[in-house]
């Protein structure tokens, strides 16, 4: 069928490419390029023999277009799968323009010195794109990803419209450290230590960092707190829902985890400001990366389970209508299949899907498009094939 370019090679990357590797009779190639080649020398080492996909390898600066030109040009993939950091995501994405390559990614831009997670940047390319021909899908991960999907298929199966949204995010898996991220840290803390937001009648409405908790019984799990915080993906289902009142986002948090970062956050640990050191400058959440548990060695020892999905309150044939769309994910099961923890993998299996149906002609439409806007039924039934099967609860308890 096709060749994938795939930039990154940390947990996700991991997952994505063992996943296009079982995928061989779509992914025939594959090149996986890092700025640290071998690492994905490692991983290919690890993975042939295994598969029918043909796997080279490459050294890339994502923040170098011109690298990343020249790359891309040596390939000649179908699609780039950006697996790298969000700040990379204008960089890949101006190259995949000048080579008028399919772009996939699964988080959204981000600036390095603001923790602001909007979509306007990669946007604003929408008529570059449409110009080239090429379609840039943007979020397939879980969340955003699979929310955006979830709500797709409830929009075009089960409502007339839909009113109310709520995204619960619950990992109830334990690895045993009293402070770890499950994924980079200097994301997570980022995303958490910002302020929260929800969308109201078309405008957002800002929280405290941590304000607004909720308890819920989760499928699988059992009762965890769950806090609400900003997430991108709230911003592109508004716009592409028909009849959003409010949508809201919840993730689950343990109290050491909290009580850790409080102490972080009071003595400027989290902070993204530079700052002198020893005649040298260091941005202080980057030094704490550095000395946090890498989320990669997390899944050995991760036990446990993630449920990630949607409650969506409408209108079906004049009738009001709760639905709850929802996935379980076994820590353990992961790690068995690919060496990773469910974290890695539930943004990792989706990240190969939608790259596999934009290469595969199933999703093209040249532009930049937010992937609630594609139809989601072949999606829908490859989470089913590829490891994250969807469970369905037509009378779910509700978030007040």
């Amino acid at each position: 069928m096709g060749k994938a370019l795939i930039i990154g090679c940390g947990g996700v990357a991991s997952v994505a490419i063992h996943k296009c590797c079982q995928n061989s009779e779509v992914f025939e190639e594959i090149c996986i390029a890092s700025r640290t080649k071998s690492k994905c020398d490692a991983l290919k080492a690890k993975l042939e023999g295994t598969t029918k996909t043909i796997i080279t390898t490459a050294q890339v600066d994502a923040d170098d277009v011109s690298q990343l030109v020249k790359l891309i040009k040596e390939v000649k993939p179908d699609v780039v799968l950006n697996l790298a950091l969000p700040y990379q995501d204008l960089t890949i994405m101006d190259a995949c323009l000048e080579c008028k390559v399919h772009y996939v990614d699964t988080a959204n831009y981000e600036p390095l010195d603001t923790a602001k997670f909007e979509y306007k940047w990669q946007w604003a390319y929408k008529e570059k794109f449409e110009k080239a021909g090429i379609t840039a899908l943007l979020g397939s991960g879980f969340d955003p990803g699979v929310t955006g999907v979830f709500s797709a298929y409830a929009q075009k199966h089960e409502f007339d419209e839909i009113n109310y949204i709520d995204i619960l995010d619950c990992n109830g898996g334990d690895h045993g450290y009293p402070f770890a991220t499950n994924f980079n840290p200097e994301i997570n803390i980022r995303e958490v230590s910002a302020k929260g937001s929800y969308i109201e009648n078309g405008k957002w409405v800002e929280t405290e960092p941590m304000e607004i908790k909720r308890v819920y019984d989760f499928d699988g799990v059992g009762e965890k707190d769950m806090y609400l915080l900003h997430h991108e993906e709230l911003e592109s289902l508004a716009l592409n829902i028909k009849g959003i009142k409010r949508i809201r986002f919840f993730m689950t948090f343990g109290q050491s985890y909290l009580t850790h970062l409080k102490c972080l956050e009071n003595v400027g640990m989290t902070s993204i400001e530079p700052i002198m050191y020893e005649g040298k400058e260091i941005v202080p959440l980057q030094f704490l990366k550095a000395v946090l548990p890498d989320p990669a060695s997390l899944g050995a020892r991760t036990v446990g389970k993630t449920n990630i999905g949607c409650i969506f309150r409408g209108k079906k044939d004049g009738k009001d209508k709760n639905y709850y769309l929802y996935n379980i994910c076994d820590h353990q099961e992961c790690y068995k299949e690919v060496g990773s923890q469910a974290i890695s993998y539930t943004t990792g299996v989706p990240a190969m899907i939608g790259a596999m149906l934009v290469m595969n002609g199933t999703w093209q439409k040249p532009g930049v498009h937010n992937i609630e806007e594609f139809d989601p039924d072949p999606f829908m039934n490859a989470l089913n094939k590829w490891g994250l099967p969807w469970i369905e609860d037509r009378n779910p308890t509700l978030v007040d």
